[in-house]
């Protein structure tokens, strides 16, 4: 086949910069935002805080090109220079360019008091490396339990075997150390705090607990008793094959259940900075009961306000004075007009955040008004993405943007804004409700069942449908599972 040439014209859709930067913009948590608008400042010399005693006869960009170099080469041509409206760039009094403010003005009483947490804690394992120093070890020793140490997991189990343990030490270190020299540290380790560290499986790890509790009496040594021997036994509700093999009543086995499920079963999770469980989540929204009417505002606190520098600005203004226009001049300009419109994207890029922020959250607090009013799950309505694009006229992956990452405070609690949005079922009545209406009723059936006999999935979807829900029982099933609601054996009690 021969070589050719043709002109192609083509419609492509593309994205800007401008749009780009709202779209990460938009993904980023207030938590995260502050960190983010500073990372801005510390870019863009044009882009300053905004603040009451700022000096109007900032002069500091100047030295920016002071010592600059004839060779120095900008980004902007020749063109470009001329094409340069400096009127644009020097008005008096322009408040849309210079004045930003991300503060609430209509609530500031409320905004004093939404402070912005943060924590601070030593780590698991800077907790485990400062125990060791307690120990009365010998560099090389030291060596060994540190990387015994570094290979426990962040739920403070010890999954790595020992003989991958030694490979590293002699691979990494040059340090030969035996198997048996490795269990003895493991075994120190183990009777460090959180009680339960450094177990290679869950069993272990209970038993280690146990080990600590054995002086407050017979009831612990049967539970060391019951894991011991039977541990599968036990994680499977077998009560009755425990009764028999141990020979003892349902009181003594209701003692032992009492004491094992006081135990932890992740130790290290409640430790320093892997407690992901506990980690402070700072709301995005705030919504007030206001004597029956609803209110919203957007959490803007320790988010600084903005301004374009008032010292590039004035450059400009001298540049328009002055009469002589040098290369340097030239080059000087161009770069402070870049760093202006950068300065200019941003600022108006978290305007247009804070925009379409409330306009969602707006959205779904009107869709979603009896909720918010009564803090009653079953009174929430079904709500998909397109509900909310619809109504607000933005795209469906912007509505997703904002509500994958963003979290509302309301007097019942603080929720993800993915809480609100659910599926729909039909009732016998063919009216169509959410998918957590139904979860929210399976979840009470569950909690108020008897828990010597619990309601099976059959039984859970009869009850559903008398209800009137038209349910199937395998959708119950899946509802049971996103709830974490094991299977009636496992939720049988004595």
């Amino acid at each position: 086949m021969a070589l050719s040439q043709s002109l192609q014209q083509k419609l492509l859709q593309k994205l800007s910069p401008q749009q780009i930067q709202l779209m990460k913009l938009l993904q980023v948590p207030t938590a995260n935002l502050e960190e983010r608008i500073k990372e801005e400042l510390e870019e863009n010399p044009a882009l300053e805080l905004s603040e009451e005693n700022h000096d109007e006869n900032f002069e500091e960009p100047r030295d920016e090109f002071e010592n600059a170099d004839d060779d120095y080469e900008t980004e902007g041509s020749e063109d470009e220079y001329e094409n340069i409206d400096i009127s644009e760039y020097v008005q008096e009094g322009d408040d849309e360019i210079a004045d930003y403010k991300l503060r609430d003005d209509n609530y500031p009483e409320l905004e004093d008091k939404q402070v912005m947490p943060f924590k601070i804690e030593n780590s698991l394992h800077d907790s485990l490396v400062d125990q060791l120093g307690m120990l009365d070890l010998d560099d090389r020793t030291q060596k060994i339990a540190e990387q015994i140490v570094g290979s426990i997991d962040d739920d403070g189990y010890l999954r790595r075997e020992t003989t991958s343990i030694m490979d590293d030490l002699a691979f990494r270190q040059n340090i030969i150390a035996t198997e048996e020299e490795i269990e003895g540290l493991i075994r120190k380790i183990q009777h460090f705090d959180p009680p339960g560290i450094c177990a290679r499986d869950l069993q272990e790890c209970l038993l280690l607990q146990l080990e600590r509790k054995l002086k407050e009496g017979t009831e612990v040594k049967l539970a060391i008793e019951v894991l011991s021997r039977y541990f599968d036994e036990f994680t499977k509700k077998h009560y009755d094959k425990i009764q028999r093999g141990l020979n003892i009543d349902d009181d003594q086995l209701k003692s032992v259940i009492n004491q094992i499920i006081k135990l932890n079963p992740k130790p290290g999770g409640n430790v320093g900075e892997v407690n992901k469980a506990e980690s402070y989540v700072v709301p995005d929204f705030f919504i007030y009961n206001n004597g029956g009417k609803l209110e919203l505002t957007l959490n803007s606190k320790n988010a600084p306000d903005l301004r374009i520098s008032e010292g590039y600005r004035d450059m400009l203004k001298e540049y328009d004075k002055g009469s002589k226009k040098d290369k340097r001049q030239k080059e000087a300009v161009l770069f402070i007009k870049q760093k202006i419109d950068a300065a200019k994207w941003f600022i108006d890029a978290i305007k247009q955040r804070q925009q379409t922020l409330m306009m969602t959250m707006q959205t779904i607090m009107d869709y979603q008004k009896e909720f918010f009013l009564t803090g009653d799950e079953t009174t929430l309505r079904p709500m998909i993405l397109k509900d909310i694009a619809e109504r607000t006229g933005l795209d469906i992956s912007t509505v997703s943007r904002v509500a994958n990452s963003k979290f509302v405070q309301t007097e019942f609690g603080t929720y993800r804004l993915k809480f609100f949005f659910s599926e729909s079922l039909s009732t016998e009545s063919g009216e169509e409700v959410s998918t957590r209406e139904v979860k929210k009723i399976l979840s009470d059936m569950v909690e108020g069942e008897n828990k010597r006999k619990p309601l099976s999935d059959e039984r859970l979807t009869e009850l559903l449908q008398e209800k009137g829900y038209n349910i199937a029982r395998r959708t119950v099933a899946k509802y049971r599972e996103q709830l974490n609601i094991p299977v009636a054996r496992l939720r049988k009690e004595l």
